[in-house]
């Protein structure tokens, strides 16, 4: 199964309205990877067919008919996660040590529910994404689930390829996000920041041995930087698969929810997915 994920190395860069306007185009299963803040269900309209609830790491709890209050939990964590024989979830990094030290065997290790799984269908086919609740960890980890779903899904209904929608940046969801992929896609904006921001995501793609490919976008904005991150590219054996012109029309079309898009800009990413089809997929 071929799997494209669009990364980015910076927020606002353009990246879901890529991954938006290729939904529109493939015969693919599609996935926000993004579980923190999502936002490609906003474009996409999607109608929600099945909630998985997200447990993600077991934290402690104190059972108190058994606690002797001996305090040995509270000197013991190193994340001053417990207080008056209480455990602050929030603090708690649920490494277990408290646990495995209580001599009453009175704490446990309880996994509770941190965010939510969506399976939902769209005009343009399956969508899947999640939103991890605020303060709660393991994003890598609700992000392979997702891909799992999402792949899981195609398998049944005979497609053979992913399009997943990674989150901004270098961090976990991203990684996770990149594996089993064919494709990474870097999306970059001509300023200074897109330009750093983008040599470390194509770095961090590159360590997991997965060939990045670059779409400047609003690349006229900026031509001067547009030909820095050109000539980075060069340098480094990266191929351009296109250049997505400033389009005044399409944030508007994007506040109406408007998909496909249309203008030069719709054009330019069109001719960027046809690029990934006849070369890559």
């Amino acid at each position: 199964m071929k799997q494209v994920t669009v990364i980015s190395g910076k927020g606002g860069a353009g990246k879901t309205t890529v991954t938006a306007m290729f939904a529109t185009l493939a015969n693919a299963v599609v996935a926000d990877c993004d579980v923190d803040a999502p936002n490609l269900h906003i474009l996409l309209k999607p109608e929600v067919i099945e909630t998985i609830p997200f447990e993600g790491m077991k934290k402690a709890r104190i059972v108190e008919e058994k606690c002797s209050r001996c305090g040995l939990c509270e000197e013991l964590c190193r994340f001053d996660a417990i207080k008056d024989f209480k455990v602050d979830e929030i603090r708690c990094e649920g490494c277990g040590f408290c646990y495995r030290a209580c001599p009453e065997k009175a704490i446990e290790m309880v996994a509770e529910k941190r965010g939510e799984i969506y399976i939902t269908k769209t005009e343009f086919g399956d969508f899947v994404y999640a939103l991890l609740y605020p303060g709660e960890e393991n994003s890598g980890k609700l992000v392979n689930e997702v891909r799992n779903i999402a792949k899981k899904i195609a398998k049944e209904n005979g497609i053979d390829l992913l399009i997943l929608d990674g989150a901004a940046g270098i961090g976990c969801p991203v990684i996770a996000s990149l594996a089993g992929a064919s494709v990474a896609l870097v999306v970059a904006e001509p300023t200074l920041s897109g330009l750093n921001d983008m040599v470390r995501v194509i770095e961090l793609a590159r360590h997991f041995k997965i060939e990045p490919l670059v779409a400047i976008n609003k690349f006229d904005l900026n031509l001067d930087i547009t030909s820095k991150i050109e000539e980075f590219c060069r340098s480094n054996n990266i191929e351009i698969v296109g250049r997505i012109p400033f389009d005044e029309d399409l944030p508007k079309q994007i506040a109406q929810l408007k998909l496909p898009f249309e203008g030069k800009a719709g054009e330019e990413i069109i001719r960027i997915w046809k690029n990934l089809e006849e070369g890559w997929l």
